[in-house]
């Protein structure tokens, strides 16, 4: 359930309805906005029948949400999301690039990213230091020292980092060095995993499992903001069917379908959603074109040697052209882009 009171209440109006709620049972989400303040009622509302919400100061109306997720819905906040990480803010018409390694190999490699990404613009550096692979004999990336050096070569150069974390033991590792938390597409249902980031207070940014529907991935959604973090980004990555030209397919339905059934930003990673590098800078175009809020692209000094994903690896070059090449795609919607061209 969804209580929507008058923006301009009181704070001891607000304490009256909320502290009410709280000795019935529930746990309350808040969103505050200019207009209004919308309450998440979060527990078995069926006992608030007949409860007299309109004799409480500020409210205006009490709604039931139908959705199964709630507190990812439109119907609980109808703006956009935005989440600010050192001065970038993602969402709400500002496109942000996150670019780097699909894994840290080693402190030249992930300097040499860090350097020239920075000179383009971008502000934020993804690499993987904890590698879920389809084989146990792949690389499976570099762990504790993988996360000093990424953060090392962040420090360096201004950036802000995202890397994955795909167990609750490795948070710990990995939170005092990271910005952004990244919860991988074969995790999208470890719920264990996402209740216990939705009680770190950094941003997280959930793929989408590669079977998984838009409701499910917003489901999923839901259990990092019932545990209190409001701080959640949608990433669309590409699903698995029938095709096998390509790695997956990447859904770009999916960015229009996010905007309109949540508030959540939505990042797109073409390089996922299609396992090929040729094909990374027409997608990652139409996917801003469609409305995406950005996008996470991995490059690498050097593909052809990638311990990891070098197939789907854009080299530094390629990754200046496209920058080049979307920054008018981006004007032309109305967005700002955080990672504007450079020339180096």
């Amino acid at each position: 359930m969804v209580l929507v009171m008058d923006g301009h209440s009181t704070d001891h109006d607000l304490k009256r309805i909320t502290d009410k709620l709280k000795e019935l049972g529930f746990t309350l989400q808040i969103s505050r906005g200019k207009e209004r303040i919308v309450i998440g009622i979060i527990g078995d509302t069926r006992k608030l029948a007949s409860f007299p919400f309109h004799s409480y100061p500020g409210v205006i109306e009490a709604l039931r949400v139908l959705k199964p997720y709630k507190l990812a819905s439109r119907e609980f906040q109808q703006t956009p999301t935005t989440i600010s990480i050192n001065n970038i803010t993602i969402g709400g018409g500002n496109m942000v690039l996150m670019a780097g390694p699909c894994a840290i190999e080693n402190e030249e490699q992930i300097n040499e990213i860090a350097r020239r990404i920075s000179s383009l613009g971008v502000k934020i550096l993804r690499g993987g230091v904890f590698k879920p692979r389809t084989s146990p004999y792949s690389f499976q990336g570099l762990g504790k020292k993988g996360i000093k050096i990424m953060s090392e070569a962040a420090q360096r150069y201004d950036l802000s980092i995202i890397t994955e974390v795909m167990s609750i033991e490795q948070i710990d590792i990995v939170a005092p060095y990271a910005d952004i938390f990244q919860i991988g597409a074969r995790n999208m249902q470890n719920f264990e995993l996402l209740k216990e980031v939705g009680r770190i207070k950094k941003p997280v940014m959930l793929k989408r499992g590669m079977s998984a529907t838009i409701e499910e991935l917003l489901l999923s959604a839901e259990y990092i903001l019932s545990e209190g973090n409001k701080q959640v980004i949608l990433c669309e990555r590409g699903i698995r069917t029938f095709e096998s030209f390509t790695r997956n397919t990447l859904d770009l339905s999916a960015i229009p379908a996010l905007k309109e059934l949540s508030h959540l930003p939505v990042i797109v990673d073409p390089s996922h959603g299609t396992g090929r590098k040729e094909l990374v800078a027409p997608m990652s175009k139409a996917a801003i074109a469609a409305g995406a809020d950005g996008l996470i692209i991995e490059v690498h000094t050097n593909p052809e040697v990638a311990l990891s994903d070098g197939a789907q690896s854009l080299d530094l070059d390629s990754l200046e052209k496209l920058i080049s090449e979307l920054e008018p795609i981006a004007q032309a919607i109305g967005s700002s882009f955080y990672g504007s061209y450079v020339s180096i």
